[in-house]
C-alpha cells in the first residue's frame, strides 16, 4: 500500500523485561474515579456511573521523557494512575471474562491542562484539549500481567516529596467492571491503554519538576517538564 504523505511512526510503550515494544492504539482515560478525587473536584461520587475522555495514541511518552511544559496553560496538573494495556480485544465483555483481556500493566501520569478544563466545564464545551495534548499521557514499562492486582498502593511524587498516596483498591469501578462498561460503548482492540483514574490530591507542576507515578508491585512512570 503506498500513501500521498509518509505515515506517522507508531506509537509505543516498553515492556519489562522485553525489547519488544507495546504499540498504542487508542488511550481511554476514566474520570473521577476514586471518591476523594471526585469531592476534591466538587462532585458526588455516589451518583454517577463511569464516564470516559480520550487522548490520543502519540500523546504517549515513557518512563524518564523530558517534555516540554505545554503551551496554553499555567495550571498543569498531575494525575497518578494505574494502566491497564489490553491484549485481546471485543465488544459487550462479560465482567468475569474482562480481566483475561489485559495483557499488562504499568503506573502512568494523565497530565491535564486544569485552567483549560476548568473553562470548558464552565462553558459546557468538551475537554479534548485540556487532556489530549501532546506529551499528556505519560506512561511506565508495561509489565505483562501473571496475576490481576486487586490492592496496590499508588503515590506520585514532586521533587520527591508524595503529593498523592492511596491504594487502587479504593476505585469506585474497579478495572473489571470498567472494561466491561466501556467495551458496552465502543469494541476495546489490541493496543488500547485504559488509564484506569487518579486518587485524591492531584496539584500543580512547574517547570523544571520531576513527577513521579509509583504503582507497587508495577512500576513507575517518571516525567521532567522543561
Amino acid at each position: 500500500m503506498s500513501f500521498v504523505i509518509d505515515p506517522a511512526p507508531a506509537p509505543s510503550v516498553a515492556v519489562e523485561g522485553s525489547t519488544a515494544r507495546f504499540p498504542v492504539r487508542r488511550i481511554f482515560c476514566v474520570g473521577r474515579n476514586y471518591a476523594e478525587h471526585a469531592r476534591e473536584m466538587g462532585n458526588d461520587p455516589d451518583r454517577e456511573p463511569p464516564f470516559f475522555f480520550t487522548k490520543p495514541g502519540d500523546a504517549v511518552v515513557g518512563d524518564g521523557a523530558r517534555i516540554a511544559f505545554p503551551p496554553a496553560t499555567e495550571n498543569l496538573h498531575f494525575e497518578g494512575e494505574l494502566v491497564a494495556a489490553i491484549g485481546t480485544g471485543g465488544a459487550d465483555i462479560a465482567r468475569d471474562a474482562a480481566l483475561s483481556h489485559v495483557y499488562g500493566y504499568a503506573a502512568g501520569n494523565d497530565l491535564t491542562r486544569r485552567d483549560l478544563q476548568a473553562a470548558a466545564k464552565a462553558a459546557r464545551r468538551p475537554w479534548d484539549m485540556a487532556k489530549g495534548f501532546d506529551n499528556s499521557a505519560v506512561c511506565g514499562a508495561i509489565v505483562p500481567a501473571v496475576e490481576h492486582p486487586t490492592q496496590a498502593r499508588i503515590r506520585t511524587e514532586v521533587n520527591g516529596e508524595i503529593r498523592q498516596d492511596a491504594d487502587i483498591a479504593d476505585m469506585i469501578w474497579p478495572l473489571a467492571d470498567v472494561i466491561a462498561y466501556l467495551s458496552g460503548l465502543v469494541r476495546l482492540a489490541p493496543g488500547d491503554l485504559i488509564f484506569t483514574g487518579t486518587p485524591a490530591g492531584v496539584g500543580a507542576l512547574q517547570r523544571g519538576d520531576t513527577c513521579t507515578v509509583t504503582v507497587d508491585g508495577i512500576g513507575s512512570a517518571s516525567c521532567t517538564l522543561v
